[in-house]
């Protein structure tokens, strides 16, 4: 089988759409026995979707909420969509998207993975951020019987909790290794936490009365920017290493993207002055075995100038949230006006955003490859 490239968009049918909530849907796609390598996916990975409306393309990312699947590959791909009022994408999926249609999807990518391993584990999540964490969550306790999992998580009301068959059949397939603690922000429960939002003091206090922070192996935290910024700070704050705590972001409000506070930071690239662009730069990319070296535009981000040169370089948001454009820079410095993707560990290792990234010196090289 020829080896997948990394922008090329797969044809797949729509097998099936199911209401989960009044503002949410699961999407199930049909992957032909063919692509079924192809579309392998780790727990907790995440699939970039394409729509062209009215000759604009519109990308989107959604995480995959099944378990993950044997070596032989998957025979489908379900994922979770809440709908967004006003969105360009969501919208047509609730109230378009129907058996029989075709989507076209890159391959599953996604870096807020737990490949099963003994341990406990641990997870707080915020409305559509069940979505990966479902996915992890059923795979581990599925393959690894010496593997428990606490979630916690929060929604509005019980009728806009997404997957609440899935997660209660978790607790009975696995009643003495999966823990359930459910908080709601706009409606009172009769058992449970108090109502009210999960921020950083509520889950100070919370978390300690669970469980044994300090004894879980991997924290994984995912929904919108507030509740994972604020769940980190509280875990460090009860002496969490920064390597146990693992993060994805599903929605950035404006005034956080631009300011870049919190868990989405401005960074420099090791040895670069923090300067604007040089006069005259050139980006050298490699992407599926190819090399190409073009200048940069004043002002145009490095993907900006990929994507002028190669239509399949990858992204999804361009918002420096998802992580599709994750490249490894291979030889001069960049600046990234903000990052909620890449964990510090990447970073280290040399992996920029190519979406947020721009030059600081006359020549960068990138490897979408590594």
């Amino acid at each position: 089988m020829a080896a997948v490239r990394h922008g090329a968009f797969h044809p797949l049918r729509v097998a099936a759409v199911e209401p989960l909530t009044d503002d949410a849907v699961a999407v199930t796609l049909a992957v032909p026995p063919e692509q079924r390598a192809a579309f392998h996916y780790l727990p907790g990975q995440h699939l970039a979707l394409r729509r062209v409306v009215d000759g604009e393309e519109i990308r989107r990312t959604y995480s995959l909420c099944a378990p993950a699947p044997g070596p032989e590959g998957p025979s489908t791909l379900r994922i979770g969509v809440r709908l967004v009022e006003g969105g360009a994408f969501s919208p047509w999926a609730h109230k378009e998207l129907a058996v029989g249609d075709t989507m076209e999807v890159l391959p599953p990518a996604g870096r807020f993975v737990l490949e099963p391993r003994p341990g406990h584990f641990a997870a707080v999540v915020g409305g559509s951020g069940i979505t990966p964490v479902l996915s992890i969550a059923g795979t581990l306790l599925a393959r690894e019987p010496q593997a428990r999992f606490c979630l916690i998580r929060s929604d509005r009301t019980t009728a806009s909790t997404m997957f609440l068959d899935e997660v209660a059949d978790l607790k009975d397939r696995h009643p003495g290794r999966f823990q359930l603690v459910q908080t709601l922000t706009r409606e009172e429960q009769q058992a449970g936490p108090a109502s009210g939002r999960l921020d950083e003091e509520r889950l100070t206090g919370l978390l300690p009365a669970l469980l044994p922070v300090g004894d879980v192996d991997g924290w994984f935290l995912c929904g919108p920017h507030g509740l994972v910024a604020g769940a980190e700070r509280a875990l460090r704050g009860l002496g969490v290493a920064r390597e146990r705590i693992h993060e994805e972001i599903f929605h950035v409000e404006e005034t956080v993207a631009e300011t870049a506070g919190d868990a989405g930071t401005a960074v420099t690239t090791p040895g670069a002055a923090a300067a604007g662009a040089p006069a005259h730069s050139s980006v050298t990319a490699t992407l599926d075995g190819r090399s190409g070296r073009w200048p940069v535009r004043d002002g145009e981000s490095l993907l900006e100038t990929v994507l002028r040169n190669r239509a399949d370089a990858p992204y999804a948001c361009k918002g420096g949230v998802c992580g599709t454009c994750r490249a490894h820079l291979v030889a001069g410095q960049v600046r990234m006006d903000r990052n909620f993707a890449l964990e510090q560990d990447e970073l280290d290792a040399g992996y920029v955003l190519a979406c947020q990234s721009h030059p600081v010196t006359e020549e960068v090289e990138l490897d979408f490859d590594r």
